[in-house]
């Protein structure tokens, strides 16, 4: 039975490089699945792309195959990668991209509790099996120095997807780069402290406090002055600004009927402070 490939990208609509890196998939393995997690992704936002492609891929069947390209750095001598989780094989530019799931599994996981936009690069632990795509022989010639998704991840895709060993592809790696996992903290007046994530298309502000860091009791949120009592049920349970606790188990901002981010003025990495 054929896996299924997800491909998560920065792409759009607009122009022909999605279904063209649809038809190399295909041409090698026509009996592929290929689902499209997102193409919507704003141009160059890999911190967007990791935090879409980690809500995602956990409700996928087990060993799906998940693309995901949003590579500023195509060209140049940044590492392409297959990342072997229990779970699932990622293909990716070497550039933070996975860095979500990466510190979900791995013991060296380096919470920080600053919002940081410069990956590092962690050796992870054992059970996590990673390969820098070195092995041309799988590639499509000649290769565009600005299209790697056609010309090197499309057809090394399809080439797992029908059961070739991730090693056929190139040599073992034991590290990748990775954003220090964003983790909320507590500020001098025992207050918690988190920050914006994501926004999305709904401009709701998702944030790194998980539903397991919320206190007990009485709570306000505070976003770019504006103050929140208490969380939630729904979306649409009180008038104006909200915070609940939406699917993904963060806790988020929204404005009843509007944009909480163009409301608010606030962007990815801006903090949000939780009273007790």
């Amino acid at each position: 039975m054929n896996p299924i490939i997800t491909l998560t990208t920065d792409f759009g609509f607009s122009d022909a490089y999605v279904a063209v890196m649809k038809g190399v998939i295909l041409s090698t393995n026509p009996g592929a699945t290929i689902i499209d997690i997102t193409h919507s992704v704003k141009p160059q936002n890999i911190a967007q792309a990791a935090f879409i492609l980690n809500i995602a891929y956990r409700y996928f069947p087990q060993q799906s195959i998940h693309v995901a390209i949003v590579d500023p750095g195509v060209g140049s001598e940044r590492q392409g990668i297959i990342l072997k989780t229990p779970s699932s094989l990622f293909l990716a530019p070497d550039n933070g991209i996975l860095s979500y799931v990466i510190n979900e599994l791995s013991s060296n996981e380096r919470p920080s509790n600053q919002y940081s936009k410069s990956p590092e690069r962690i050796t992870f632990k054992k059970g996590i099996e990673a390969v820098a795509i070195t092995e041309p022989r799988f590639w499509r010639h000649p290769v565009s120095p600005t299209f790697h998704g056609r010309d090197i991840f499309a057809p090394v895709a399809a080439g797992l997807s029908l059961g070739i060993s991730l090693y056929e592809f190139g040599e073992r790696i034991t590290s990748l780069y990775v954003f220090p996992a964003p983790k909320p903290s507590f500020d001098p007046q025992g207050n918690l402290v988190g920050h914006i994530l994501y926004v999305d298309n709904f401009g709701n502000l998702i944030t790194d406090i998980k539903s397991t860091d919320l206190p007990q009791g009485n709570i306000i949120i505070e976003a770019a002055g504006q103050h929140i009592q208490g969380i939630s049920r729904y979306y649409e349970e009180e008038q104006g600004l909200v915070a609940i606790l939406g699917s993904s188990g963060y806790l988020e901002i929204s404005l009843r009927a509007g944009s909480a981010c163009d409301f608010l003025g606030m962007e990815i990495g801006d903090e949000v402070k939780v009273i007790y």
